[in-house]
């Protein structure tokens, strides 16, 4: 084969993410999105989607870890969780890990998503075909919040694509709105939350932010780091109607599930919130 390279341009005409392609496993144009899957020698198999990466079999471990399990240390007694978008299935396997979790309800608007990684990233998508709790819904996100009853839910995940396409109407006021009433009373909401050093990004983490503290009393935002998210230092956003991720964590109740993670610890979940300043100041404008 050729010396073939997916190329992600994190600034347009500055600045991209190359990554040698060993192998094209599956190209194909959904309703929704284009949808690529390729194999790296250094990141295994990798899915993109319209061009940018959403997942890689050598570092999905920190964003799942990172957007799972932060909310269960906080509320260790989270029963009923909703994920929307994670069409990969890692989110979801993270959460099933959780064995007192009674239903997880998973909403993905592109079904080619969920097959392809079925099929060529078993490793994060394994869930789909063995995790009885799982009630895996093929449907729009926006349609599903807005159509629960309240109180339905104690953790909403979030995992969702960049604020375009797809995704844009997960970025918005009404959806935040609409998931603060389907969320209990205690309950939590996680969504992404971009990264603040590229000026495009650092508008898009601006705006998430400004509108979800106009809906939540407690909201704050939450870094890692990721080698193939643009700058390698992405973001998640902690909502909550009740908890301080800070204040209320529980690290010795979670610390007693004896999970084996690879990213996250109860010591990274404190230190995850301390923020540089550059990014302070780009949510205190928000």
């Amino acid at each position: 084969m050729a010396d073939l390279w997916f190329s992600e341009y994190h600034v347009i005409n500055s600045v991209k993410l190359g990554l040698n392609i060993k192998e094209i496993l599956h190209t194909e144009e959904t309703p929704f999105q284009k949808l690529e899957m390729y194999r790296n020698d250094t990141f295994g198999v990798f899915m993109t989607l319209d061009g940018f990466i959403q997942v890689t079999e050598k570092d999905e471990f920190v964003y799942h870890d990172m957007i799972c399990h932060p909310a269960l240390a906080v509320n260790p007694s989270i029963k009923k969780v909703l994920i929307i978008g994670g069409g990969d299935g890692g989110t979801a396997r993270e959460v099933a890990r959780y064995p007192h979790i009674e239903t997880i309800d998973m909403v993905e608007i592109d079904g080619a998503v969920v097959e392809a990684c079925k099929k060529y990233m078993p490793s994060t998508a394994g869930v789909f075909s063995k995790e009885p709790r799982l009630n895996l819904i093929i449907g729009d996100g926006l349609k599903f919040v807005e159509e629960a009853a309240d109180g339905s839910y104690d953790l909403i995940l979030v995992d969702s694509t960049d604020p375009a396409g797809p995704g844009e109407g997960l970025f918005t006021v009404q959806f935040y709105e609409n998931c603060y009433r389907a969320l209990k009373e205690d309950g939590i909401l996680i969504n992404q939350h971009e990264c603040a050093f590229h000026p495009l990004d650092a508008e898009q983490m601006q705006k998430a932010h400004s509108k979800i503290k106009k809906v939540f009393p407690i909201a704050k935002v939450y870094g890692f780091n990721i080698p193939t998210y643009s700058t390698g230092y992405w973001y998640f956003g902690f909502a909550s109607k009740k908890y301080d991720p800070i204040t209320d964590l529980k690290a010795e109740e979670w610390e007693k599930f004896g999970l084996r993670t690879k990213y996250y610890n109860t010591d990274i979940h404190t230190g995850a919130f301390a923020l540089p300043n550059y990014v302070k100041e780009v949510l205190e404008k928000a």
